[in-house]
């Protein structure tokens, strides 16, 4: 299954709205919305940029890609409004209809919850806001995603100024095995993606494998690129434990009800110099557990902890999070978030 990195859409001031309004309308259009659901897309990036207008005065950003089901069929979009402004004291009550903290009418988030088909929202004081709505196609019925036992969502974002991503991932579903690779092509730029991109391909077909076996395929097929760092992790819901393998600086952890694990990866670098041993890490899984794993784009020293309810959330807003307050802003960004769903 394929998957697009987001594209950016940076709101510094008023002056850029309406080009950002015309790009994601235009994006929504070569995916497949007529001219009827456009107009419910355009509501929903006009309430979204108004929110970011009213709220943060340093600006914002929106993050889009299409959402593809089965076939590899584009089945629809997926918008992230993301702002570090003051943040909302009691984010249900401004879903309701009339409740606004700047003195407008206050219908915005309503709307967009309203004409969202999957909507999700977290915001805490003093750290800002992410709002999430994906609409999908009205014909979707035989290629919408259908819901997996694990929620696997990424955010995925190239260099400012790069037209390529240089990180990858993907994720292989059989019964309860769920295989899930993330890659990071050294450096950035076209020759970047094409390493990475080359790797998640031998990923597909070799995802039945432990991941240790993954990567030294990896290794092997993509002798010829600039080379990657990779992880691979194995969840198995039915056995309730996780496997997990990497090489270089994907940095990995896994939240259970009691505690925090971090995933440890091996020195090296795919396509170029991997350990001559390498091992499987095993770790348990349990229902309430959620795993995060990202490139060297984000600061490693985050700490879930200080955002309550957080790990309740849509995992696309639990990346979201992430990659708003800890990206560096000088690389690529990969960060992927799965839990199951209850």
């Amino acid at each position: 299954m394929p998957f697009s990195a987001h594209q950016r859409f940076a709101l510094t001031d008023r002056s850029f709205a309406y080009t950002l309004k015309k790009d994601i309308h235009k994006l929504a259009g070569v995916i497949g919305f007529a001219t009827a659901q456009l107009g419910r897309i355009d509501i929903v990036v006009s309430e979204m940029i108004s929110n970011l207008l009213k709220h943060t005065p340093q600006g914002g950003e929106l993050l889009v890609k299409p959402v593809f089901g089965e076939g590899d069929k584009e089945a629809g979009i997926e918008l992230l409004c993301l702002d570090a402004g003051p943040g909302m004291r009691d984010p249900q009550r401004m879903l309701e209809d009339g409740v606004s903290t700047a003195g407008s009418k206050g219908e915005g988030l309503g709307a967009v919850r309203r004409l969202s088909d999957e909507f999700d929202l977290f915001s805490q004081v003093g750290t800002g806001t992410v709002i999430l709505s994906r609409l999908f196609l009205p014909d979707a019925s035989g290629v919408k995603p259908a819901p997996r036992s694990l929620d696997v969502r990424a955010v995925m974002v190239p260099k400012a100024g790069e037209t390529f991503c240089g990180d990858n991932w993907s994720v292989v579903n059989r019964g309860s095995r769920y295989a899930i690779a993330a890659i990071d092509g050294l450096g950035h730029g076209e020759e970047a993606y094409l390493a990475s991109r080359e790797a998640t391909e031998v990923f597909a077909r070799f995802a039945h494998q432990t991941p240790s076996q993954v990567l030294v395929s990896i290794h092997e097929a993509i002798r010829k690129t600039r080379g990657a760092v990779g992880a691979v992790t194995v969840i198995d819901l039915e056995t309730r434990q996780d496997s997990f393998c990497g090489i270089g600086n994907i940095m990995g952890k896994i939240h259970a009800a009691d505690a925090t694990k971090s995933l440890i990866s091996y020195n090296g670098m795919l396509g170029n110099n991997r350990p001559a041993v390498l091992s499987d890490h095993l770790n348990a899984w349990d229902p309430s557990s959620l795993l995060v794993l990202h490139s060297d784009g984000i600061r490693a020293r985050w700490d879930l902890g200080k955002y309550p309810g957080l790990k309740n959330h849509d995992p696309s807003v639990i990346a979201g999070v992430l990659y708003k307050d800890f990206t560096r802003k000088t690389d690529d960004v990969l960060v992927i978030a799965a839990k199951q769903r209850k």
